[in-house]
């Protein structure tokens, strides 16, 4: 065995962070922090917003897996001149300041009440941060995601889902890999209730504050209502949502003779467009329809063969049936960024013991998605390696690991890199 010395040497190992956070400091996201939340104390010692969102940012990028992991990084990252880093305590103690009451909805039908939680402030700085970042630009036309993810969490305020299991229920949009607006809510709410309000909040919102244009709105069966349809068509292009409880219509459906044969996704199936009326508006079924299998076989009984059929309700005429799959299909894609941010910034380790509060500590860890998404753009102009789609893993490996040494020379502070990679040279003089 080689023997081993250890040396006390202020070596930090995760030297690329260095850079990514003189990035945050030179795109202007700690000023814009500072001046959306306010100043935190009259004290001069006190941390700012900035520092605690900074510190928050760094720990995940680091791959931290929870709140306390700033602990173990806090020596490291405070070897940069002139950088503070709170402690995990201060860090909780600051993101708990910032949650706001919830919103309580009655049932009508039950009598129960459901908590919601809409953190309307940090919502729009979520946005601004966009802008800041360049993500996103006034006047570009966007497809919007909606979805719900159900957050397994055994908190004190959690409730037993249907998932079996205690937790929350919020919703988030998205666009792209983007994430746009998210609500919390108790985990043993209906998708489906007082969605339109989310769904109303949440448009406006990214209208208002980013000045895009949402021309296609896409979301599951979890969307499909009266209800959610009023609030989304008037503020979207076109609305592109899987409909659920058509059973009444599969009568419709099995007499009709006008099927369209097609190959989606590498099988064959058939296509077709019905009217549908709702809201004193009339509406368009796109139907695709499969043969059933079991054990590689098609089902059949005494009518002939037994079909699965998949409807989505749109607003859009002109639009080709199999387009319309196809369009729709791609919103199975927004559910990669829930599994983002659960397995890579800390949506999986929930810290707080309250909705109110584990809603901040979502919303900033979605910023850091967002501006995680800004760096991979960048570093995949530079670095081969790192593509625009890569995860967190793939960024440490090939930017953020290295050792690396503050040194002081004609009175500057110079980051000193050992490794033999020559693209941090033209990363870092950039």
């Amino acid at each position: 065995m080689a023997k081993l010395q250890i040396k006390s040497e202020t070596i930090a190992t995760f030297g690329g962070i260095f850079q990514i956070m003189e990035l945050f400091e030179r795109l202007g996201l700690g000023k814009l922090v500072d001046s959306s939340l306010g100043k935190r104390d009259s004290s001069w010692n006190a941390f700012k917003y900035s520092e605690v969102f900074e510190a928050l940012f760094c720990n995940y990028l680091c791959g931290g897996d929870c709140l306390e992991d700033i602990n173990i990084l806090a020596p490291q990252l405070s070897l940069r001149p002139g950088t503070r880093i709170p402690s995990a305590d201060t860090v909780g103690r600051v993101l708990k300041s910032l949650a706001t009451e919830n919103i309580s909805y009655a049932c009508e039908n039950s009598g129960n009440s459901y908590c919601f939680n809409t953190a309307e402030k940090l919502n729009a700085l979520l946005l601004n941060m966009i802008k800041k970042l360049g993500l996103l630009k006034a006047g570009e036309e966007v497809t919007l995601d909606f979805d719900h993810q159900f957050i397994p969490a055994h908190k004190f305020d959690a409730k037993y889902s249907y998932k079996k299991d205690f937790g929350y229920f919020p919703g988030w949009a998205s666009i792209g890999g983007i994430l746009v607006g998210g609500e919390n809510r108790d985990g043993n709410t209906n998708v489906k209730f007082h969605q339109a309000d989310t769904l109303s909040r949440i448009m406006d919102r990214i209208t208002l504050v980013t000045g895009v244009i949402i021309k296609k709105f896409r979301a599951d069966c979890g969307s499909f209502s009266k209800e959610i349809i009023e609030a989304v068509e008037p503020r979207c292009g076109h609305f592109y949502i899987r409909a659920s409880n058509c059973s009444s219509r599969y009568e419709d459906f099995m007499e009709f003779d006008g099927w369209e044969s097609a190959e989606i996704d590498y099988r064959k199936c058939e296509l077709a467009s019905f009217d549908y009326e709702m809201n004193d508006s009339k509406y368009r079924l796109v139907v695709q329809r499969s043969p059933k299998m079991e054990d590689g076989k098609i089902v059949t009984d005494m009518f002939g063969t037994v079909y699965v059929y998949r409807v989505i309700i749109t607003n859009d005429w002109e639009m080709s049936e199999k387009d319309v799959v196809l369009f729709y299909n791609k919103h199975g894609e927004s559910e990669k960024n829930f599994d983002i941010q659960n397995n890579d910034f800390g949506w999986a380790h929930l810290p707080f013991s309250f909705m109110n509060e584990n809603t901040v500590f979502m919303l900033i860890t979605a910023m850091l998605k967002n501006f995680f998404l800004y760096l991979t753009q960048t570093l995949s102009e530079r670095i081969k390696a790192v593509k625009k789609t890569s995860r967190l893993k793939k960024v440490l490996l090939h930017f953020i690991c290295v050792p690396a040494k503050w040194i002081k020379s004609g009175r500057r502070n110079i980051l000193r890199l050992y490794t033999e990679r020559q693209y941090y040279k033209e990363i870092f003089s950039s």
